[in-house]
């Protein structure tokens, strides 16, 4: 009885190893066969990419509306930068006339600081209307991208199949994925595509 019972212990266990090893040569085969097959993988999953750094790159209408806000960052910057220099200029000469008595009367001199005094208030208010009006254009400028994009991933995921694209912007939101999943060479060129027949 002992020896029965023993050759059944044997006979399960030689069972169970062999039941271990078949199951984990067909998890392996599986992972093989899912590698040879990752050229479908997208379709099959419906999730894909986008790296968002690239994108906002090479998307013609992104580079443009940067272009756009460079200049008139540059443009109200220069005009700000040459009020500034007229203003220490009439301060240099403040200085100089109140050092050698230049100003007819103390009334005079008072008048003068107050003028100058305003000045320096409306140059500080500029400078923050025209951080703030730079601020504006930007968020308009992200929202029209935004708003551009989000529309044309709608056509595109029906087009393609894909139930959701996901935003990598500088490895931040996705740690990885295969290169299969990257989508946005074929998103920039598509988007390009139709930015070019809109402005005709």
């Amino acid at each position: 009885m002992k020896n029965t019972s023993l050759i059944i212990n044997v006979i399960l266990a030689v069972a169970v190893i062999a039941l271990f090893v078949i199951v984990l040569s067909d998890r392996k085969g599986s992972q093989q066969g899912s590698d040879n097959v990752n050229g479908s993988a997208a379709a099959e999953m419906g999730i894909v990419f986008v790296n968002t750094d690239s994108l906002i790159i090479k998307y013609d209408l992104a580079r443009e509306l940067s272009e756009e806000l460079i200049r008139k960052e540059e443009s109200s910057r220069t005009d700000f930068n040459e009020r500034v220099r007229v203003f220490e200029q009439d301060m240099m000469e403040f200085q100089r006339k109140l050092q050698n008595n230049g100003f007819l009367s103390l009334d005079r001199a008072q008048s003068e600081e107050r003028r100058l005094r305003q000045k320096e208030q409306e140059l500080q208010a500029l400078n923050t209307r025209l951080t703030n009006d730079l601020m504006e254009a930007q968020n308009t400028m992200n929202q029209q991208l935004r708003d551009t994009i989000t529309n044309f991933l709608k056509d595109y995921c029906k087009e393609k199949s894909y139930s959701m694209v996901l935003s990598n912007t500088m490895g931040d939101n996705l740690l990885y994925a295969d290169s299969v999943f990257d989508v946005t060479d074929d998103v920039v060129a598509k988007l390009n595509e139709r930015y070019a027949a809109a402005k005709k």
